[in-house]
């Protein structure tokens, strides 16, 4: 289980030494990777950085450390640069971002029964947003357009596309508002399981066009012809996808101080 962490940040430097209610973003992250790994067995828990001040932190918090090249253009490459490094080669790799510091670890561990049980390259989750959270996310992304990810799914699950717009469009909202109350909208949680043969292709291919566009990694590999899975999980009682902005920080803050604060014990 690898987490790429960088401090270079062009919208939030430093984010994973950027504190949540008094814990950093890492250690908030290492927690949740740390309780997953135990739930799955087996599974070590590294984080993969270029900078010294992180390593220095993941240290400090008891969590063992890679560094990686610099130039690496995505986590994904990063995850698998950290990956490449370890003593054995693994067949699985679960890349959980650092800045994602509310995903449930039994969200995490869930990633690796959908890589074992599906045909898939790529494993990811997503969750159904009701009326309310669609609402909530629109009024976000009109003070940070490029924070929070949606996707089109089939019914088989496979993903069909990823945007930082929020898809599909939405012809008679109004009906459909009637009709139930959850929406046609599905957001995307930012961790991700592979195949270490998928991830290995994802680090030699370039960045796709589209991917280059919205910044999405997981473009490059359904550009590429690859297969990613959607594993459909509970909306997160936190609502938080990834921390990208200073907004999202106090957002974040306040989530915790009205629901609790969900770092393991």
């Amino acid at each position: 289980m690898v987490i790429p962490a960088r401090f270079g940040s062009t919208r939030l430097p430093g984010k994973p030494l950027l504190t949540i209610a008094g814990r950093t973003l890492l250690e908030r992250v290492a927690a949740v990777a740390r309780v997953a790994a135990d739930i799955v067995g087996g599974c070590e828990v590294v984080v993969a950085t270029d900078d010294h001040r992180i390593a220095d932190h993941a240290r400090a918090i008891g969590t063992d450390v890679v560094m990686t090249a610099s130039d690496l253009d995505s986590g994904s490459a990063r995850a698998c640069a950290a990956a490449r490094a370890r003593l054995s080669r693994p067949e699985l790799v679960i890349n959980l971002q650092g800045d994602a510091p509310f995903v449930p670890p039994a969200v995490v561990a869930g990633l690796i029964v959908a890589l074992q049980e599906s045909k898939a390259d790529v494993a990811t989750p997503v969750y159904r947003l009701d009326w309310d959270r669609l609402d909530r996310l629109r009024v976000h992304k009109q003070r940070a357009p490029f924070s929070g990810t949606t996707c089109i799914r089939g019914v088989d699950g496979r993903a069909l596309w990823f945007s930082k717009a929020i898809i599909p469009a939405i012809r008679d909202e109004p009906n459909l508002r009637r009709a139930g109350p959850v929406s046609p909208v599905w957001q995307h949680l930012g961790l991700y399981g592979y195949h270490m043969a998928a991830l290995e292709w994802f680090a030699g291919a370039p960045q796709s066009p589209s991917e280059e566009l919205e910044g999405l990694e997981q473009l490059r590999f359904l550009e590429g012809g690859r297969a990613i899975v959607t594993v459909e999980v509970d909306p997160p009682a936190h609502a938080m996808s990834g921390i990208d902005t200073p907004e999202d920080l106090a957002l974040a803050e306040d989530a915790i101080a009205r629901l609790g604060d969900p770092f393991p014990a």
